[in-house]
């Protein structure tokens, strides 16, 4: 558990206490070898972190907590009909349990009541999904916007003092990208003046980058002392039209993931800060809410707290807290907790830069 807090180190291991004692009662959703089947539903590939990192993680933990278990994934492009039928075809074949990120809560709702009606729990996976799930995994939305908005005005120094801000949300279907913003509006709204807000579809980095564009276009480089980008793809396509249009300096940036090449743009001076979310806490309590599930064993022992969704109440959740990273902090979290190696994060062309930043061997 090298790098995680005690918190959290406390917490993993009484979740792999709790999901060992449960013990396995094989309770329908057979796999090919005649184990219980836990089908894995994620969003897109637009954002790195869910092929590169979710998938597999998931995929990990799932075969640690039980043996007999068997993933089957499936990934919506993004497309919220491509999800349901996904969502549709594992209810057929009679999964034991459902891990759902999901693409739309709306449009999976009624996928969701198929889900129940068949007797089988839906993990709301990362986004809070409608409609009656059994369980939530996420890391705190709010605290996300929080983290974003007051280490950006910590990067916008003196100008923090009624300077001008444009805020490039997240896709308005994700239920995340308004937790964000509100977190973030909530530290930002009596500190400074937000010039323009846009939200971004499928929380694309071209769209991000037109996004940018027109505030520029629109208020003038001179105006914009900071960006409040909701995640690093945004971030990637604010700081590329920032570029283009010759921004020097360029403004503080904000993000969220920890992609790889956020980090090296972090390094390099292009963005501010990401919002550090430890996959693998997230993986662990996700998979083991539903190997408890598909083996009809009560979650109690599991969940930290509850949520309200737009159609359910005190939905049984795991929320788990985000760690904000800047270029002098990049050392102590993502290189300590080993989700990159100095050698990863400074490459050749970074090296000078990673001196500056201090990662040095």
């Amino acid at each position: 558990m090298r790098g995680l807090s005690r918190r959290g180190a406390a917490w993993l291991l009484a979740v792999v206490l709790a999901v060992s004692l449960a013990g396995c009662t094989d309770s329908g959703g057979e796999g090919e070898g005649g184990g219980l089947t836990i089908g894995l539903l994620l969003p897109s590939r637009a954002v790195p972190r869910w092929e590169k990192s979710d998938k597999p993680l998931i995929e990990k933990r799932v075969k640690e907590l039980c043996s007999e278990c068997t993933v089957v994934y499936a990934n919506a492009e993004n497309d919220a009909a491509s999800q349901r039928q996904q969502m549709n075809s594992m209810i057929t074949r009679g999964v034991s349990a459902l891990l759902l990120d999901v693409v739309d809560p709306k449009a999976l709702r009624s996928s969701v009541r198929a889900a129940q009606r068949e007797g089988i729990p839906v993990v709301a996976y990362d986004r809070l999904a409608e409609g009656p799930i059994s369980g939530f995994v996420s890391f705190d939305g709010a605290q996300v916007g929080r983290l974003q908005g007051r280490t950006l005005l910590e990067g916008m120094g003196a100008r923090a003092d009624g300077g001008g801000v444009v805020m490039v949300n997240g896709d308005p279907s994700s239920p995340n990208a308004a937790w964000y913003e509100g977190g973030a509006r909530a530290v930002l709204r009596d500190e400074v003046r937000i010039l323009k807000s846009y939200d971004t579809l499928g929380w694309r980095t071209e769209n991000a980058h037109d996004h940018m564009s027109a505030a520029i276009s629109d208020l003038g480089p001179s105006r914009i002392d900071g960006v409040l980008a909701a995640n690093d793809s945004i971030a990637a396509g604010v700081i590329a039209a920032l570029k283009s249009a010759r921004i020097s300096p360029l403004p503080p940036v904000t993000g969220q993931d920890a992609d790889l090449d956020a980090v090296q743009r972090i390094v390099k001076g292009e963005q501010y800060m990401t919002v550090y979310k430890p996959f693998r806490l997230e993986t662990d309590a996700a998979s083991a809410m539903a190997v408890a599930l598909a083996r009809g064993n009560d979650i109690s022992a599991l969940v930290t707290t509850k949520v309200d969704s737009p159609t359910t109440e005190d939905v049984p959740a795991i929320l788990l807290d985000p760690t904000a990273v800047t270029r002098e902090t990049i050392g102590r979290t993502l290189v300590r907790d080993g989700v990159y190696t100095l050698d990863q994060i400074c490459t050749p062309k970074l090296r000078s830069a990673c001196d500056r930043a201090g990662l040095t061997r």
